[in-house]
């Protein structure tokens, strides 16, 4: 990796044309980094945390945080400028005479955020925040063949690479959206949200061991992500012990912590919890290292402890909710802590529980209940999603429990479609009474 001073001197010139661009998720990531780079005691959660809105766009793109004034150089914008969810539109418009690269991107994207504002507002009017829906976002038709055709004639650069990505990726072009990002990583490898954006991607190590990415330091941050994410804690760890020497500190070290709670790493994850004390014992990321902590070692009514604080400091942390969840969990012959994990589980599938572990929890705590019904539809859910991602290791267990459920209510097809859908060369002929 470069030198620390190379980094932040790379840092400051990429933070500065992520905010031309509105980019401000991967920006505010830049930022944390050269802050933490430069001198890790003036390191300060206000200054680093994204802060969250009730948009789920805002969350995702951060575009609820604007500055007074505009960036350096988009001078032609004007206005608000995507300062407002009502104003992509309006910012699309005064750029549509625009030929350069920036201004293109600009209104772009511009347009695919509109796109995603009215899918979210349709998904809300049509199904409600929880339900299920078909929308679509409906501008990334006309944003493929304007960006597929920039692409062709090789007048796009690499923030029009990571948006022609997520086009890709929203149409279910999965294997070309991975090229594109991959070739904007490589092109403009300061671009966290593109690097996330592939990560989403990688759904199996194969996957991940076959990207082609140049030799970059934030490659190093990727890979301890993506690691983290696919459940490789050997190499997660490692990832991230680099990273920590290196930089001192760095985001997600709550991930961190799951990681090192899974490998039983007592005496490295004593050393994290003691540091987030005495640095600050007050970020919910922190307090939940803490409970980690607590619960290695076998003190859960502590471990709750700090769980409930970090939620009283964010309460749709979904990380704080399922390990709440499974602290209670420990309690299995008291129906009412059955009862509160049950409680738990569901505000942590209700917090974009992407990994589906709440919903597979869920289904577990209801089958051992008896409630074979709920049970049923939560292992549904989990398997769906599952299903959409990777062949997850709960992906049997669901399938097992949703053949044999629909066995007890005689529904005996079914449940030999589904039970062939994990066991393909299993004989079911005795499947019938």
């Amino acid at each position: 990796m470069s030198s620390r001073e190379s980094c932040r001197s790379e840092l400051r010139t990429a933070i500065r044309q992520l905010s031309d661009r509105f980019l401000y998720s991967a920006s505010k990531c830049g930022f944390q980094v050269v802050v933490i780079a430069q001198d890790p005691a003036k390191f300060t959660p206000s200054n680093t945390r994204f802060q969250r809105g009730n948009s789920s766009i805002r969350r995702r793109f951060c575009t609820n945080d604007i500055p007074s004034t505009l960036p350096a150089g988009v001078s032609y914008v004007s206005t608000p400028v995507m300062a407002e969810d009502e104003a992509y539109r309006r910012a699309a418009h005064v750029l549509r005479d625009q030929t350069g690269k920036k201004a293109v991107f600009l209104r772009c994207y511009a347009l695919y955020l509109a796109g995603e504002k009215r899918k979210e507002e349709e998904m809300i009017e049509l199904e409600g925040p929880l339900g299920k829906s078909d929308t679509v976002n409906r501008k990334v038709v006309s944003l493929e063949r304007k960006l597929s055709a920039l692409c062709k004639n090789g007048t796009i650069d690499p923030f029009g690479l990571y948006l022609y990505g997520l086009v890709l990726k929203e149409k279910g072009n999965q294997n070309l959206a991975c090229t594109v990002l991959q070739e904007s990583v490589n092109s403009y490898p300061w671009n966290w949200s593109a690097w996330l954006e592939l990560q989403s991607l990688c759904t199996t190590v194969e996957n991940l061991n076959g990207l082609t990415l140049s030799n970059h330091w934030m490659k190093d941050f990727f890979l301890a992500s993506a690691y983290q994410e696919l459940r490789t804690h050997n190499e997660s760890r490692a990832k991230y012990e680099y990273l920590q020497s290196t930089f001192s500190f760095i985001e997600d070290l709550d991930m961190y912590s799951n990681v090192l709670y899974e490998k039983e790493c007592f005496s490295a994850l004593s050393y994290l919890a003691h540091r987030e004390f005495v640095t600050d014992k007050y970020r919910p990321e922190s307090c939940c290292i803490i409970g980690n902590y607590y619960n290695l070692k076998g003190q859960h009514e502590k471990s709750v402890v700090y769980f409930r604080r970090a939620l009283k400091l964010n309460k749709n942390y979904l990380s704080a909710w399922t390990l709440m969840g499974h602290e209670y969990c420990y309690e299995t012959d008291q129906l009412h802590m059955l009862e509160e994990a049950i409680k738990c589980y569901r505000k942590a599938a209700n917090s974009n529980d992407r990994e589906a572990i709440a919903l597979h929890q869920l289904a577990k705590l209801h089958a051992e209940l008896g409630r074979s019904e709920e049970a049923a539809l939560y292992y549904k859910d989990s398997e769906r999603m599952e299903a959409e991602k990777r062949e997850g290791p709960n992906m049997v267990e669901a399938l097992l429990f949703l053949a044999q459920h629909c066995r007890e209510q005689k529904r005996f097809e079914e449940a030999e479609i589904t039970a062939e859908s994990s066991f393909p060369l299993v004989d079911f002929e005795h499947c019938h009474p």
